[in-house]
C-alpha cells in the first residue's frame, strides 16, 4: 500500500476545523426541527427529496440514495413518517420487488410548515457568516467532496410507478414522442 500521505499542519488544523463545524452546524439544525417541527433532520430530508421528485414520490432506493441513507434506515424513516401520515408507500406495477414512497398532502403541509424556521436556522448557522464568494466556494468545495467519495445525481424517476403522471413528465413524455 505503501506510505501514507500524512496531513500537513495546515490541512490538520482544517480538517478539524471543518470536521468540528460540520458537527456543530447539523447538530443546531436538527435540534431546531426537533424543537420546533417534532422531526429530526434526517425526515425533513426526506420530505423534501420527495416534495422535489416528480409525483411526489421516488422509489425506496432512490430515496435512500437521495438522502445519503442506507435502504434500511430509508425504510424505518418511511415508516415513523407513515405512521403521522406524511408518507405512504405503493408498489411499483412494472417491477413486483419494488416500492415506491409518496409525499401526502399532509406530509407536504408538515414541510411546508417547518421549512420557514429550518431555512432560518441554516442562514444563521452558516449563511449569514459567509460572504457571496465563500458561498461559491462552498458549493464548489462539496461538488468536489461529493465526486470525490462517489456522488453521484439521483437516478431519473422510473415512467411507470404511480406518481409519474405529473404535468411537467406527460409534456417531456409527448415531446419526445413528436
Amino acid at each position: 500500500m505503501g506510505e501514507p500521505r500524512w496531513l500537513s499542519e495546515a490541512e490538520q488544523a482544517a480538517w478539524r476545523s471543518f470536521m468540528t463545524g460540520c458537527r456543530a452546524l447539523f447538530t443546531a439544525v436538527d435540534a431546531q426541527l426537533q424543537r420546533d417541527a417534532g422531526m429530526p433532520l434526517a425526515y425533513y430530508e426526506i420530505l423534501v427529496r420527495l416534495s422535489e421528485a416528480p409525483g411526489r414520490a421516488l422509489r425506496m432506493s432512490q430515496l435512500a440514495e437521495a438522502a445519503s441513507a442506507s435502504k434500511s434506515r430509508a425504510s424505518h424513516a418511511v415508516a415513523r413518517l407513515e405512521e403521522r401520515g406524511w408518507v405512504r408507500r405503493a408498489d411499483c406495477p412494472t417491477d413486483r420487488r419494488g416500492q415506491v414512497a409518496e409525499l401526502t398532502d399532509e406530509g407536504y403541509a408538515a414541510l411546508a410548515a417547518s421549512a420557514p424556521g429550518h431555512v432560518e436556522q441554516v442562514r444563521t448557522s452558516l449563511f449569514d457568516g459567509l460572504t457571496p464568494e465563500q458561498v461559491t466556494q462552498l458549493r464548489a468545495i462539496g461538488e468536489v467532496m461529493a465526486a470525490a467519495c462517489g456522488g453521484r445525481p439521483i437516478p431519473l424517476f422510473p415512467p411507470d410507478c404511480p406518481g409519474s403522471d405529473e404535468p411537467a413528465e406527460l409534456e417531456r413524455e409527448q415531446a419526445l414522442a413528436d
